[in-house]
């Protein structure tokens, strides 16, 4: 990005505020970035749009009508998010050209609030993969190493953000797909509590696990952001009524005599040495903020991950099973395969695999009331090569769809929030990312521990 312009949303919405920038210079300043960048983050650039936005924009606050913090911001959304007039793809073949006539809900929040939409971001195909590399419109890259993934399936979100190709993204996160490619690209990625944000309008990979929440590059910037996002859909079956907050209001309050859970089972086995080198540097710094640590146990994760993969198959291959009887070949052959998987799981492992995400939501509330949030890595390994599918950790073999997925998985079924937040990177200068969990809809103590974190470690890596 020109080093004129600010790097934080919150900085950029107050110099937009104060008017010392105009969103139109700033939306030319990004649009000439996408022009030149590698990451393959987007699939559609709303470069005429855009501009038309930060014009509306720009008239708008030199007249006194800011609407507030995201007017004039430059955003993406994922290309699942259904944005009436304006291609939105799925990343495959069947929407190649569809264009709704209708925005999410999501989509119009942010538009009320006066955001700008730069552009669609690339996603893995139907959101069916952790790992970003399979779209019809080719692979994301990953902005610290091109020939290596983002993760996905919301790595053109995470490669944008981390790119500085705009402010904020949203993605969706089903199995880990908004915190796996924060972690992989740097970025900050909030998976809100289940029912938290309207997902009326987003393309489905599974009905009782999508997620929608923003990525941007600090702490600040996504409760900034989650505060547009969140509120009631009373045409969303899954949303879930709550008050209004203001999901900034902690982040300055500090950490002295809170409690932080680390997860030692599932969650610290099989770690790349790297990653748990810089996740342990973070527990030391928590702990140097005043936090108390102390290890904690969920119980049965292994089961609890495991349902939560059935009950994703079983639905993704009932949201495409039209698709995949009349045109099984216009789907990428990786996601075919995993589609098909879908079809085999019987009914009662169904039924035991629901109960097993009630049951994991009591454990890990009963583990919550005794700490603040629970301190996991985000994920077990750094970025791997584009079309890598098996990596040695250790001396543990394992698919790289499955690590990707291994430590995030489990929140998707019970629907806490889970925030992801860059703790560091490899000797190869790969980001790595700690996660946060939290209680279920208290994404504000999140956001506490995160940015506490964040401005510890400031310019240390």
């Amino acid at each position: 990005m020109s080093t004129d312009l600010p790097r934080s949303l919150a900085d950029l919405s107050g110099e937009l505020q104060a008017r010392r920038l105009s969103p139109v210079e700033v939306v030319r300043a990004l649009l000439g970035r996408i022009e030149v960048d590698e990451s393959n983050s987007f699939i559609t650039v709303t470069a005429v749009r855009a501009l038309e936005e930060a014009s509306r924009a720009e008239a708008e606050i030199l007249t006194g009508g800011f609407r507030g913090a995201l007017h004039g911001v430059p955003v993406g959304l994922k290309d699942l998010i259904y944005t009436a007039g304006v291609r939105t793809t799925m990343g495959s073949a069947f929407f190649a050209d569809y264009v709704p006539d209708e925005s999410a809900t999501v989509a119009r929040r942010l538009e009320a609030a006066g955001s700008i939409l730069i552009g669609k971001t690339n996603t893995h195909e139907f959101a069916y993969g952790p790992t970003g590399d399979r779209s019809y419109f080719g692979p994301t890259r990953n902005p610290h190493d091109t020939t290596r993934i983002t993760g996905g399936s919301s790595g053109g979100s995470g490669a944008a953000v981390a790119s500085c190709l705009c402010y904020g993204a949203l993605g969706s996160d089903t199995g880990g797909s908004i915190r796996i490619p924060a972690s992989l690209c740097g970025t900050v990625g909030m998976k809100p509590t289940f029912g938290r944000v309207s997902k009326r309008g987003v393309f489905p990979l599974s009905w009782s696990l999508d997620h929608v929440g923003p990525l941007t590059r600090t702490v600040r910037d996504n409760a900034m952001m989650l505060n547009v996002l969140a509120g009631y859909d009373a045409k969303d079956p899954h949303s879930i009524d709550r008050p209004p907050e203001d999901f900034t209001r902690d982040v300055e309050s500090g950490l002295g005599g809170a409690a932080i859970g680390l997860l030692s089972s599932l969650y610290f086995e099989h770690l790349d040495e790297e990653v748990e080198a810089r996740v342990r540097e973070a527990v030391e710094v928590f702990a140097s903020l005043g936090a108390r640590v102390r290890e904690v146990e969920v119980p049965n994760l292994g089961e609890t991950l495991r349902a939560q993969r059935l009950i994703l198959a079983a639905e993704a291959y009932a949201v495409h099973e039209e698709r995949l009887e009349n045109e099984p070949e216009k789907f990428g052959e990786e996601v075919r395969e995993r589609l098909m998987d879908g079809e085999r799981p019987k009914a009662y492992r169904y039924a035991n695999a629901r109960r097993r995400g009630m049951l994991a939501t009591d454990e890990f509330d009963r583990v919550l009331e005794s700490v603040d949030v629970l301190l996991t890595p985000t994920l077990p390994i750094a970025a791997t090569e584009v079309d890598r599918r098996e990596i040695l950790i250790g001396d543990y073999e394992e698919n790289v769809r499955s690590a990707l997925t291994r430590l995030t998985g489990p929140t998707d079924l019970t629907g806490h929030p889970s925030l992801s937040v860059p703790c560091g990177r490899t000797t190869s200068g790969l980001p790595v990312g700690l996660q946060l969990i939290g209680r279920r809809f208290d994404e504000a103590t999140l956001y506490r521990f995160g940015h506490a974190y964040e401005e510890a470690v400031a310019d240390t890596f």
